[in-house]
């Protein structure tokens, strides 16, 4: 690979993941693989054959869906996001599954002509989270409208919690949960049984079973990574079967450039770290625009040979500086480790986030589209 700062994907890691939510939460129904945005910076096109054990996958945007469906993709895809209201007839041309969160996108398509091919739709219920979502009490008359509707099927009803990861306290989830179940038991009296029913993110179906209905959507546990420490402790303090999560992802460089810096030297813009004995930097061809965020900035360290290296001064646009002044055997073009194990030594998405002042979803999902991504098998490339 000529490419001087890359990601590495574990091959067999993603199917692990599911795999092992599966079994920690004793879930015997579908399983959907939430792949949007770019897979949470992991690259759709090399994660989606990686994922074997995905019943379905769900995306944000129309965009990601089609994305998709021209890389050969036939597995059922819902889309997370709204669909634009002219732009419906690519959605359901596609055979993609999409929510339904107001009036006007079925008036819309209450207009459009009856084709070979059915507009599926899953009604979002707004339970708590006030994001997108139809208000409890609207769901039989818009089930009722979809229902007197040509070529438009009623497939799926969810709804997504608002505070199930970052708290040990799950009341607040367990009240959006008896408004979805209020909701469904409507819907049966009205004489409504979608097929699809889907709650549980990843710590929903980590910690409650009672979330899963028919389908759970799995994201970040997907790729190995906690939804949050308090969703770990959740699960190990309620005796839950605790899934062995192994992140998918690495994110790596190389070095640039090694010079010697003499005592009291300025590194990087601004002049925000001096030097206090002659020292060795490795300059590392990577920085914000890539996604190694500027916050780092004297914060952080990188792996070189196993080793820790300091980030001395700013994080610049395309660059940072790192002081391998107490290294030894370090050459041009070594690789640098971002994110990942070396041996004893290990960068976690988390860590990074502490750096970042951000949560290990914004980490992986930062990382640019624009690097190449590698898959691999332990130490060895697969393609």
């Amino acid at each position: 690979m000529s490419s001087l700062v890359w990601v590495e994907l574990e091959a067999d890691r993603p199917d692990h993941n599911l795999a092992e939510i599966k079994r920690s939460s004793d879930f015997k129904g579908l399983h959907c693989a939430v792949v949007k945005s770019n897979a949470y910076g992991h690259g759709i096109k090399e994660i989606l054959p990686l994922l074997t054990l995905a019943d379905w996958l769900a995306v944000n945007s129309l965009d990601e869906g089609l994305e998709i469906r021209e890389l050969g993709e036939k597995r059922p895809i819902l889309l997370l996001g709204h669909v634009p209201l002219n732009r419906l007839n690519e959605a359901r041309q596609a055979d993609l599954q999409f929510i339904l969160c107001n009036q006007k996108t079925l008036e819309v398509i209450s207009k459009l002509p009856v084709t070979d091919k059915n507009f599926s739709l899953h009604i979002k219920v707004e339970t708590g989270t006030w994001r997108q979502g139809v208000s409890p009490e609207d769901v039989v008359s818009i089930a009722q409208k979809i229902k007197e509707m040509p070529g438009v099927v009623f497939q799926g009803i969810y709804t997504h919690f608002a505070n199930i990861e970052d708290t040990l306290n799950h009341q607040y989830a367990e009240k959006q949960l008896e408004i979805f179940e209020s909701v469904l038991d409507q819907l049966r009296k009205a004489g409504f049984s979608p097929p699809i029913v889907h709650s549980a993110c990843t710590a929903a179906a980590i910690l409650f079973a009672k979330t899963h209905f028919s389908m759970i959507r799995t994201g970040i546990g997907l790729y190995g990574l906690w939804p949050s420490r308090e969703t770990k402790l959740s699960a190990e303090s309620i005796g839950c079967k605790v899934p062995n999560l192994k992140p998918v992802l690495s994110w790596k460089t190389k070095i640039v450039q090694i010079k010697n810096v003499p005592s009291g030297s300025f590194i990087s813009y601004g002049g925000t770290y001096k030097t206090t004995r002659d020292s060795v930097i490795a300059v590392l061809p990577v920085g914000y625009a890539d996604g190694y965020r500027r916050s780092i900035s004297n914060t952080g360290w990188v792996l070189v040979n196993n080793q820790r290296a300091p980030i001395l001064g700013r994080v610049c646009m395309n660059l940072c500086m790192v002081d391998i002044t107490d290294h030894h055997e370090v050459h041009l073009e070594d690789e640098v480790i971002l994110l990942g194990r070396s041996e004893n030594e290990e960068i976690t998405a988390e860590l990074l986030g502490q750096w970042m002042g951000t949560i290990n979803y914004e980490v992986i999902a930062g990382i640019s589209s624009l690097l190449p991504r590698k898959i691999v098998k332990g130490a060895l490339n697969v393609y």
